[in-house]
């Protein structure tokens, strides 16, 4: 229940966050495991399967990407691929195109393989070598691998909701991890993955809702392109190889595809103006910013030429654009226990396409939650629980028993 101001009677918050959040970091490999031909589910996978590709140490080669859910399909850019040798034979010839702001990029369509996670607490940071004993994921799985970029910047490496869909995630941000490699410095929370039932996962009070949408989700799954040059003996038992690969790249299939995770309900407040009870926020651990879309700036009459600042955003194509930026006094996600309140938010308005159609009301960005510890807990398929997110101050959460020292996998 809400006191007269508008505030819940019970909440937990931060005052002010930054325009930046936190970045997931995560170490990634990638093998050649796959199913038989038009097999097209993704197999969880709670350890390692397969055989690397020819030349590939995994203790050295493995890739640097974010955990990122609002990505709806894994990515891996060109230099982590050519890393770890994702690339020839592991390519099929068919393109897709990611899309982003101001623009698209033409990307290669991977036959199934393996694709592998851990957090940076996988990775000595002295020696850069990863163990990768603890590392889990999902195999015959097709994933989209950026073209040579030409001197253009490189796709930012993400592996997305066809991951986290199956899986627990703990985000510490109490433990920071920095590791440097190639002149690159990569800092953020420790990140573990567990199996939904593991004992150790870290439980928080205060769990908001979220939900998978479009609803109706029931695997991930690629999608086959067939040889048209094929007779009904060759489809119905005659020997004939129908399949070249994928056609397009694992994603959540059902009613809809694609799917995300968006949080149930959003409050926002500026002034006197209210928009209340909103729900096509997504909630994306890849986006370092909060974002409001066009119906929610007018609704709390914002205008893009009075911004109060501006941020850039670089598209896909590389190209930057300056999007404006306001400080909210409130945004407020109902929760079971307390719920989360941030004052003085600053966020950019920035219309984001929707995988249910059109465009978000918003994003939920890290830079809302630098001050706790997170368990994004997975699910939403059409046999499995809802997916939540659990959180708790830093200072004075509680960890069960045994959750201090596992790691991924154990």
């Amino acid at each position: 229940m809400s006191t007269a101001e508008g505030m819940p009677a019970l909440s937990v918050g931060v005052d002010n966050p930054p325009v930046d959040g936190f970045v997931p970091w995560i170490a990634i490999s990638a093998t050649k495991e796959r199913g038989e031909e038009l097999e097209m589910d993704a197999v969880v996978e709670t350890s390692v399967v397969g055989q690397y590709p020819t030349g590939v140490v995994p203790q050295r080669d493995f890739m640097m990407g974010i955990f990122d859910t609002g990505a709806s399909a894994h990515v891996i850019g060109y230099r982590e691929a050519q890393r770890a040798r994702v690339s020839g034979s592991l390519l099929t010839s068919n393109q897709s195109t990611v899309y982003g702001v101001i623009g698209s990029v033409d990307v290669w369509v991977s036959q199934p393989l393996g694709l592998f996670v851990d957090g940076l607490g996988a990775i000595d940071a002295a020696t850069l070598l990863a163990d990768t004993s603890g590392m889990m994921g999902e195999s015959n799985v097709s994933i989209i691998v950026a073209d040579s970029p030409a001197g253009s910047p490189d796709l930012a490496t993400a592996i997305g909701t066809p991951l986290s869909v199956y899986f627990t995630t703990s985000i510490r941000n109490d433990r920071i991890r920095t590791i440097s490699r190639d002149g690159q410095v990569y800092s953020g929370p420790e990140v573990y993955m567990y199996e939904p039932d593991d004992p150790c996962i870290p439980a928080y009070e205060n769990v908001i809702p979220l939900e998978l949408r479009p609803l109706g989700g029931i695997s991930v799954q690629y999608t086959p392109s067939l040889d048209l040059d094929f007779d009904l003996d060759d489809l119905f038992g005659g020997g004939g190889d129908t399949a070249s690969g994928p056609a397009s790249p694992s994603v959540i299939i059902g009613i809809g595809s694609q799917s995300l995770f968006f949080v149930a309900s959003v409050d926002l407040y500026e002034g006197s103006r209210v928009a209340m009870d909103k729900g096509r926020f997504m909630l994306d651990t890849g986006a370092q910013v909060t974002v409001i879309g066009s119906r929610i700036a007018a609704r709390l009459g914002l205008s893009p030429a009075n911004a109060e600042f501006e941020v850039e955003i670089q598209d896909v194509t590389g190209e930057v654009v300056m999007a404006p930026g306001f400080y909210v006094d409130s945004i407020q996600i109902p929760a079971l226990g307390e719920w989360f309140v941030a004052n003085q938010v600053p966020v950019v308005l920035l219309d984001v396409f929707s995988p249910e159609g059109g465009s978000l009301d918003g994003i939920i960005g890290t830079n809302l939650f630098l001050d706790f510890n997170l368990t994004l807990r997975g699910g939403g398929l059409f046999y499995q629980d809802d997916p939540a997110l659990e959180f708790g101050p830093i200072m004075t959460e509680s960890v069960p028993a045994g959750a201090e020292s596992a790691s991924a996998g154990q």
